[in-house]
């Protein structure tokens, strides 16, 4: 199954979801043990103007969560909506999984 979290579940994922920020992004979760770890990225025209930064912030942001999910420890069962911040522009991978591990973490 794959790990992106089809467009139909945002509006569920927001409705039901809890949030926490970080310093990079701001996850929302759907709690569920029969979930699998799905994710979906969301990046704003408004705080990343040109097409070339919001589309390296997706790639980031789904590149963490994949590694995230392949240490299987790291990351709670569940949907998860992961919004960019501006800071993500000048992140390196290592600098979003770290942040992004540390969101998750706080839903455990």
């Amino acid at each position: 199954m794959s790990t992106r979290l089809p467009g139909r579940n945002y509006k569920e994922v927001f409705d039901r979801g809890r949030s926490a920020k970080g310093r990079l992004l701001v996850a929302w979760r759907q709690k569920g043990s029969e979930f699998e770890p799905q994710a979906g990225v969301v990046v704003s025209k408004r705080t990343f103007h040109d097409a070339v930064g919001r589309s390296r912030a997706k790639r980031l942001m789904r590149e963490a969560f994949r590694l995230l999910v392949k240490e299987e420890s790291a990351l709670p069962s569940g949907r998860w909506i992961f919004i960019a911040r501006a800071s993500m522009g000048s992140a390196k991978c290592g600098e979003v999984k770290a942040d992004m591990a540390k969101v998750c973490g706080r839903f455990s």
